[in-house]
């Protein structure tokens, strides 16, 4: 599989989100799932503490734990884990990496994320406090996500070449176009990689949902409640879904195979995140990112799924 950087580090265009481990998916079928990414080419893995009460990272860590050198673990703090375990104070920086050390069995983090911005916290403290854990070889780089612009911009004034973002992961889909109202030109001004999270809004991308037809029994969406099925599954949304399809299959593609290759067109984008709970699943995603889109295909893309009106 292609890759691109991420800083210092190389990953595969497709990367494995691990949200569903410890939770949606017990560990042995965790466990098959990471050896599918792991032969489909996929060496970027991504979780958090948080991810299934905290079990993904301890499930990751066993499945990679003969394969350490060959593959980038991402992983993110931030969100609440427990009473006191929360935010981006520097004492807690240090508390929670060696949390996730701990639980997924390694003396270092490939990627390490802010899960979230800290308005208690100056960004300035917690990027000294990341500093200094990237000198004492605990992480090798830094990253963020869920930020604005704004916010990209406050924290690249007080970086240093220790301690500075190389990634933002934000939510992205051809569904989901906010980041081109300024996130993805300002990571392209500052050289930072673009991580999009939920490539396939939901599963709305991922061919398994029709109009006029009930989700799946097992789907993510068909198990939530019916107000929040109609609300994702809307009219106005199931239309440009439907023709995205036709757009894809009129290349004899997928509208998964359209989600991944789109977003991988995007010149700031380095790797697709996306979850599985099987490895079939895997393999189609990894699949996907063959798709190189032409710029005339781009194109019309947009009329079906229209960008925002203006970008910052």
């Amino acid at each position: 599989m292609p890759q691109r950087r991420i800083g210092s580090l190389s990953v595969s265009v497709v990367g494995l989100g691990c949200n569903n481990f410890g939770g949606r998916t017990d560990e042995a079928q965790s466990a098959r799932v990471i050896a599918a990414a792991v032969e489909a080419g996929i060496n970027f893995f991504d979780t958090a503490d948080v991810y299934g009460g905290t079990r993904s990272e301890e499930i990751l860590g066993r499945a990679l734990a003969n394969q350490r050198s060959e593959v980038v673990i991402a992983t993110k703090f931030g969100m609440a884990v427990g009473p006191g375990k929360a935010g981006a104070a520097p004492a807690y920086v240090k508390q929670a990496l060696e949390d996730s050390l701990r639980r997924l069995g390694t003396d270092y983090v490939d990627l390490y994320q802010l899960h979230r911005p800290d308005p208690a916290t100056p960004i300035s403290d917690t990027l000294a406090s990341l500093g200094e854990l990237v000198q004492a070889g605990s992480i090798r780089e830094i990253g963020c996500s869920n930020f604005s612009v704004e916010q990209l911009r406050e924290a690249a004034v007080f970086a240093t070449p220790t301690a500075h973002f190389v990634s933002v992961q934000n939510e992205y889909s051809l569904l989901h176009r906010e980041p081109e109202m300024g996130v993805l030109g300002e990571c392209q001004r500052q050289g930072i990689s673009f991580v999009p999270y939920f490539p396939l809004k939901m599963g709305l991308l991922s061919g398994k949902y029709r109009v006029g037809s009930p989700p799946p029994a097992g789907t993510r969406i068909g198990g939530m409640p019916v107000e929040r099925q109609q609300e994702l599954l809307g009219e106005a949304t199931m239309r440009v879904v439907e023709d995205l399809r036709r757009f894809a299959q009129a290349r004899g593609r997928s509208v998964l195979e359209l989600a991944f290759g789109w977003l991988l067109a995007k010149p700031a984008v380095a790797s697709v995140i996306a979850g599985a709970t099987k490895p079939e699943q895997v393999f189609a995603n990894a699949g996907a990112a063959s798709w190189a889109l032409r710029e005339e295909e781009v194109g019309e893309v947009d009329q079906i799924a229209p960008p925002p009106e203006a970008a910052a």
